[in-house]
């Protein structure tokens, strides 16, 4: 067979096979919007339970867990956090194994699972236990939700679609704090969000796997019949050149990882994965570039949001302000997929982090400074507002995006593991000890101390965040392998 060379700009970059294209990856990609819906219910629920719990004002509150202390609503709040690195571990050897449409048969499973025992939860340790469960599927869908959305999409559609994923994510947050705002019931707004799962198990019988995977595991015609469906059912002539690079990219790595294989065990070949330029450079920028997401997207304030709202003494009821809140976070996902095609990822990266870190710096100074007032308490819930609008359009789905992007097919599924895991730990430790460092610094100096890290970030980020839109994933690939790792970080997509 005679492969596609890395010179062939022309075509590579340039794919257009019409509207039934964009429909067909769309419908193959819409069981895994409603999984992506699904865990931003489950990262939500928390909020609203501790919300539940915390609100003095709401008569039909669950009152038998009123009483918990502190240290008991920070667990609640952070284990959520702490658990996805396990869902990932799992996700990971299963995914090589059986592919993706089994993982998300098993992730049906355990989601409806974790809405059982969050039904039958009467005390703490209920809620530790299905605060753990739930983590544990955020782990699991995340992980495959990532590299299966990065597999079937064409490069000019990939930053679009992935992008999709969080705005779903958000409408799901938006969602159950819809339900608990209208009901006041943490319980019942939970059970209605597994109607979700049933309709993705019936949704899950027409998804394909993937065409790389289903490569990988030599099911070569089975590869290319999904892949011509998932291109519109255009002729085979019109999508040659992206196959064969598919197959080139795909073949390539099955020879270097069995060459690998036969050279050390698997333990040593997965710390050589470690060390090769493609893998230890990317890893190193997102690992960084997730720290500072966390401070400026507001996962410190995440489980906590209705104490937030109830701090800044606005008008109306905490639980309200943050179901606005989370409707501006779905306003930014929807300018990010109509977007970042034209400005590119990067432009959207830097711009959303200089203003977030501005949002949260001044939401510090005014609370330190000014006298608390109603114009004020305006002021500085807007400027919240803003914070999760400009990071939802931005820097948080631009680092799940990257994800999908940015590590070499036969490191994939490890590095976007070892990727989401670090977000979760890094979310774990600034849910748990959020509220310490608030009784530490004060409750306006941490937005004082997140904006001003934030600024250091968007320096770093200036010199080593690389333009991946529209560009193929082989081609993302070659530049992390180029020894100067600021080549091409100026370029811009067509």
């Amino acid at each position: 067979m005679k492969w596609p060379t890395l010179s062939m700009k022309s075509n590579k970059n340039d794919f257009s096979y019409g509207i039934d294209s964009t429909i067909a990856q769309i419908l193959a990609l819409t069981t895994t919007y409603l999984f992506s819906m699904k865990i931003g219910i489950d990262m939500m629920t928390p909020t609203i339970i501790i919300g539940a719990i915390t609100d003095k004002d709401n008569n039909t509150s669950y009152h038998p867990l009123s009483h918990i202390s502190e240290e008991q609503t920070s667990w609640i709040g952070s284990l959520i956090y702490l658990f996805p690195p396990f869902g990932s571990v799992v996700v990971s050897f299963v995914q090589d194994r059986f592919g993706h449409r089994v993982c998300m048969m098993m992730a049906n499973v355990t989601q409806l699972l974790s809405v059982a025992t969050l039904m039958l939860s009467y005390d703490p340790s209920g809620l530790y236990v299905s605060s753990a469960l739930m983590g544990f599927n955020v782990g699991f869908v995340t992980s495959f939700s990532l590299s299966y959305c990065g597999e079937v999409c064409e490069p000019k559609l990939r930053g679009i679609l992935t992008a999709v994923i969080n705005l779903f994510y958000f409408a799901g947050y938006l969602c159950v704090t819809i339900l608990y705002s209208v009901t006041a019931d943490w319980r019942l707004s939970v059970l209605f969000t597994a109607m979700l799962s049933i309709v993705n198990a019936a949704i899950l019988f027409k998804t394909p796997d993937s065409p790389m995977w289903l490569m990988s595991r030599g099911r070569t015609d089975e590869a290319k019949t999904t892949f011509i469906k998932l291109r519109g059912g255009v002729s085979e002539d019109k999508c040659a050149v992206e196959y064969e690079d598919m197959v080139h990219y795909t073949s390539e790595i099955n020879l270097a990882t069995a060459g690998e294989k036969r050279e050390m065990s698997p333990i040593k070949d997965l710390l050589y994965r470690f060390i090769e330029p493609e893998m230890l450079k990317p890893l190193q920028l997102l690992m960084i570039m997730i720290f500072f997401t966390n401070l400026l997207s507001g996962i410190p304030y995440t489980p906590y949001l209705i104490s937030v709202f109830d701090k800044f003494q606005g008008s109306f009821h905490p639980a309200w302000a943050t179901t606005v809140y989370m409707a501006f976070g779905v306003a930014g996902n929807v300018l990010t997929i109509f977007s970042i095609n034209k400005l590119g990822k990067r432009f959207l990266a830097l711009c959303t982090m200089a203003t977030c870190s501005v949002c949260y710096l001044s939401i510090g100074i005014i609370g330190n400074v000014l006298p608390s007032s109603p114009i004020t308490s305006w002021i500085k819930m807007m400027l919240f507002f803003m914070s999760t609008f400009f990071s939802s359009m931005g820097i948080m789905p631009i680092v799940w995006i990257l994800m999908c992007e940015i590590f070499p097919i036969k490191s994939k599924n490890v590095g976007a593991g070892v990727s989401s895991a670090t977000y979760f730990i890094l979310s774990f430790l600034m849910t748990k000890f959020y509220l310490d460092l608030e009784t530490f610094t004060g409750f306006y100096n941490t937005f004082v101390l997140f904006g001003f890290i934030g600024l250091i970030g968007l320096v770093y980020l200036h010199f080593q965040l690389p333009e991946t839109e529209n560009k193929t994933l082989n081609e993302i690939s070659e530049h992390f392998k180029c020894k100067n790792m600021k080549a091409d970080v100026q370029a811009s997509p067509a």
